[in-house]
């Protein structure tokens, strides 16, 4: 357990004003601060109504005070929080007392997280999931962050590690002890046999990257055709509120434009974009060189087209969704759509709406969200699988050689969760936490 000398404090509720403030305190005169400031007694683990007071008897609150001891504790260390009225009056108050104790100072982003890392209370997966879990905005982004959070990513990976190991301490007891007979001989066939399907089970389990990306960031949509086609009315008709400039004017929108969309609860991340032509102008002729590199990152293309008037020949993606607009107007195009939609009456918008959904979820399919979500993650499996595979391939080597590339393979599975070499990791993770976590 990391021995800290001091003790810091900071709010870890929302902004003030609130209805509620929470105040927390950890370190190792987290209960002296707490002595001095509560009126009687806290029993620990237990929340207590007390009057909150200065040192020289002032009040400054009335409100719930709780006492962790550690190492039962959040962080590991002695907790104390006081839960008062969200005033920034009394915020500001109670932070004024507690700059006067010796050895007190207010938290940096991500300690309190940190503390509970150093002190063994989580894991790296577990850190990072519960960051996701105070910043999710969606159903699907909630429920991947409590899986990660509640250690079900941790689970899986430790469980390959173990795989790892036994098959190193197999092939050093082969090594070691070729002569005994409780060590059976030739372990290394059943060792690369385990390895194999070891590495058959992260790759398919890396493969499940691009999901995890998806409920993370978002599925990207991007809205495309040619001017005047009705994109940036679909795009303010998907969100229901006016984002992106409307008019007559052949070439109004020159950048891209974004805003998000909760479909299913999948965030979706919705692009709206220059009409693609050829122009001289140069500002326009920018947008549209964005809008072609949008188009080519975009995880589905939403072509659409005007149908009251015969397109040229269409330049759609093969995979586009393919969407005609203006479906309310008469003398229609007779292509093609998979949607016909109308911005003005609202027609086809659920059906457009559904067909987003649809795509997705084949992105999508249904299955554990053990899932990796970050490129840190990634690129350790992938480097756990190539030492896995370098060690199952070189059967001309020596065995100790092979066990090296086992002992790499945990190794990269290790600095996932934190358990090895991730001191150049630490501060970027805990940066993007808030203060008071």
């Amino acid at each position: 357990m990391a021995e800290f000398t001091e003790t810091i404090y900071a709010l870890s509720s929302g902004a003030v004003p609130a209805g509620l403030a929470v105040i927390r305190i950890s370190g190792p005169s987290a209960r002296d601060v707490m002595d001095s400031m509560v009126s009687g007694t806290v029993p620990a683990r237990t929340t207590a109504l007390r009057t909150i007071r200065t040192r020289n008897g002032e009040v400054l609150d009335n409100g719930l005070v709780l006492f962790f001891p550690g190492p039962n504790s959040f962080t590991g260390e002695d907790v104390v929080e006081f839960h008062l009225h969200g005033g920034r009056a009394v915020v500001s108050a109670v932070y004024r007392e507690l700059s006067t104790f010796d050895g007190l100072r207010q938290a940096l982003a991500g300690e309190f997280s940190r503390r509970a890392f150093e002190n063994g209370k989580l894991d790296l997966l577990e850190i990072e999931g519960l960051a996701d879990l105070i910043s999710a905005e969606t159903e699907m982004q909630r429920r991947l962050a409590l899986e990660q959070s509640s250690g079900g990513l941790s689970a899986v990976y430790e469980a390959w590690a173990q795989r790892l190991t036994r098959g190193r301490a197999l092939i050093e007891a082969e090594l070691d002890f070729p002569d005994e007979d409780d060590v059976p001989g030739s372990v290394s066939d059943q060792v690369w046999s385990d390895m194999t399907e070891l590495a058959n089970e992260i790759r398919r389990h890396l493969g499940m990257a691009k999901t995890g990306e998806i409920i993370r960031d978002g599925f990207k949509v991007v809205i495309a055709g040619l001017p005047n086609a009705g994109k940036s009315s679909l795009m303010n008709a998907l969100v229901r509120r006016d984002i992106a400039i409307v008019t007559d004017i052949a070439g109004t929108t020159r950048d891209v434009l974004s805003t998000d969309l909760d479909i299913d609860g999948f965030l979706v991340k919705l692009y709206d974009t220059a009409g693609l032509r050829e122009t001289e102008e140069v500002v326009e002729r920018e947008g549209i060189r964005r809008a072609r590199t949008a188009m080519e990152s975009a995880d589905l293309v939403i072509y659409i087209e005007d149908m009251s008037v015969q397109p040229d020949d269409s330049i759609a993606p093969s995979s586009a969704l393919r969407v005609g607009t203006k479906a309310d107007l008469r003398g229609l195009s007779s292509n093609p759509y998979d949607v016909r939609i109308s911005v003005e009456t609202g027609a086809g918008l659920d059906q457009l709406r559904q067909a987003i959904g649809d795509r997705l979820r084949e992105m999508v399919p249904p299955h554990s969200l053990a899932i990796p979500t970050r490129t840190r993650h990634n690129d350790s499996l992938a480097e756990c699988i190539s030492a896995v595979e370098r060690a199952i391939a070189n059967d001309h080597i020596d065995l100790d050689i092979r066990a090296e590339e086992l002992r790499i393979a945990g190794a990269a599975l290790g600095r996932i969760t934190g358990r090895v070499d991730v001191e150049n990791l630490l501060d970027v993770i805990f940066g993007e936490f808030c203060i008071g976590k």
